[in-house]
């Protein structure tokens, strides 16, 4: 953090800004007397103003009177202050996020008054996409998702999961085939949610377009039937009806296949041969798996005769099940 930095962060602590300039002043210049002060910062500054922007750093803990006489005033190690500032700006967040919270929930029963008003929520056709977007900038621990078409950001890149799983946050998702087959959304989207950290796995079909944050709110989206003449999603709230919809996910993803390597894929292995065994296993065609390597069925063929020959195996059931033996997915 550069100096030019700290007013502004210590503003978020709680400092006025006219404090966090005295403060800044000191640890510049050492300690001073309040005329000294007066002079550093610049500007013609009243001195009972001063000395009440120095009395109350002395409370928060941020400096002290000094010198024989107790007119000098110098910075002290601020841990103990500013955990504490910390605290208190965080209690006041913790009020103003629950106020806000009851306010909204006074909203909802004026405007629709429903025994439900706090589970579940409706949000329909061009706030949608904002919407999620939102939602997923706050997960904080862990991210669920069954995906299917069709979707509210037409299938693009998801730089957004990137970010997230860059600072730390968990995606765990479960594909459909057709997700897998459509071989734009594969390579703009899926491929590179993988390589950044995602644990994906693939069914047929999936349940419902559904995606979970940090076990404390679930989207539940339109199918492609649904969104021809409803183009809306639902917000689920703590609730049993969360619970089961967690539940849902968790008995799919036990009974999908795995879209990535195991640990122990055979080393040799060429990088044209590792992505074969990742679509293998999404349960494609070989058209498909051709089309999203951008090959020809022939020369895919040759390359499925080459890993079968690396594990010992004739058919395309037997390279499965050595793959799956072996730990290759």
């Amino acid at each position: 953090m550069n100096e030019e930095d700290l007013g502004t962060h210590l503003a978020r602590l709680g400092l006025t800004r006219h404090q966090a300039e005295v403060y800044e002043a000191l640890l510049a210049g050492g300690p001073c007397s309040r005329g000294e002060l007066a002079g550093r910062l610049g500007r013609d500054v009243r001195a009972e103003e001063l000395d009440g922007r120095l009395a109350e750093l002395r409370r928060l803990g941020l400096i002290t009177a000094a010198g024989p006489d107790g007119g000098e005033h110098t910075p002290v190690e601020p841990s103990l202050a500013l955990d504490h500032l910390a605290h208190t700006r965080t209690a006041e967040l913790h009020r103003a996020h629950q106020a806000a919270v009851n306010a909204y929930r006074g909203y909802r029963r004026t405007v629709s008054p429903q025994a439900t008003e706090d589970l579940l929520e409706v949000v329909t056709g061009p706030a949608v996409a904002e919407r999620i977007r939102q939602i997923e900038e706050t997960a904080e621990s862990e991210v669920l998702r069954f995906d299917s078409p069709p979707y509210h950001t037409d299938g693009t890149a998801n730089p957004l999961e990137e970010r997230n799983l860059e600072r730390g946050v968990a995606y765990r998702v479960v594909y459909s085939r057709s997700a897998v087959e459509n071989t734009a959304y594969y390579e703009i989207n899926i491929r590179p949610c993988i390589a950044a950290g995602e644990h994906a796995r693939v069914l047929p079909t999936v349940p419902v377009k559904l995606t979970v944050f940090d076990g404390r709110l679930a989207i539940v989206s339109m199918s492609f039937v649904e969104a021809e003449v409803n183009d809306s999603l639902l917000l689920v709230h703590p609730s049993s009806l969360l619970s089961a919809l967690t539940g849902l996910f968790e008995t799919s993803w036990r009974t999908a296949l795995p879209m990535h390597r195991g640990s122990n894929a055979p080393p040799g292995l060429g990088p044209v041969h590792r992505r074969i065994l990742e679509l293998l296993a999404t349960g494609v065609t070989d058209d498909t798996i051709a089309e999203l390597l951008g090959v020809s069925r022939r020369t895919l063929s040759r390359h499925l005769e080459q890993i079968g020959a690396r594990a010992g195996s004739r058919t395309r059931f037997q390279l499965a099940l050595q793959a799956a033996r072996n730990g290759w997915l």
